[in-house]
């Protein structure tokens, strides 16, 4: 199943884990195709790109989405997280999470096993390391070069004390 229609149906099918909200994470190292899938699907999108503070930041991202979003979803709550303005170096506004029933969060750390709980489904995005480079250099040029290796190092941390991939519903290879 690759395909964003049947991901979304798949999802519905799906039983709410957080309050009544069906939360799907789509997870996977940096340039492997999350933002595209993600905004292809329908439901509202956060991307943990907005809660990571900074580039040394993608522990304190899930803190923040978990903190912010998924347990007040799931106490019944309203929910609502603080974008982080990458040009400041500080968090900015704080937006509202939709009450559509069904959201979306994608980024590296958002299938963490802190956020397991609440999530309704989990999609594991996987392409070779020469393509999801060309990607992400592609899309944040010089922004990103020098720091690349910086929140490499970052991911394989974390992914080898979270080994997200393995608890993945849905694995989709896009290289």
């Amino acid at each position: 199943m690759t395909n964003p229609a049947e991901i979304t149906t798949w999802l519905r099918g799906r039983p709410a884990r957080a309050g009544r909200t069906r939360v799907l994470a789509v997870e996977g190292r940096s340039g492997s195709g999350k933002s595209t899938l993600a905004a292809a699907l329908g439901p509202p999108v956060i991307r943990m790109d907005d809660l990571y503070p900074g580039w040394d930041g993608l522990t304190a991202g899930i803190e923040a989405l978990v903190t912010w979003v998924l347990r007040p979803l799931a106490e019944g709550s309203a929910a609502r997280w603080r974008r982080w303005d990458w040009h400041r170096g500080e968090y900015a506004e704080w937006r509202d999470v939709p009450g559509t029933g069904e959201l979306v969060v994608e980024g590296v750390g958002a299938g963490a096993r802190a956020a397991q709980p609440y999530l309704s489904g989990l999609v594991w995005m996987e392409a070779p390391d020469e393509t999801r480079r060309s990607r992400a250099l592609a899309r944040d040029g010089d922004t990103y070069i020098p720091h690349w290796e910086r929140w490499a190092d970052q991911e394989e941390r974390y992914y080898a004390l979270d080994d997200v991939r393995a608890r993945a519903d849905l694995t989709i290879s896009t290289d």
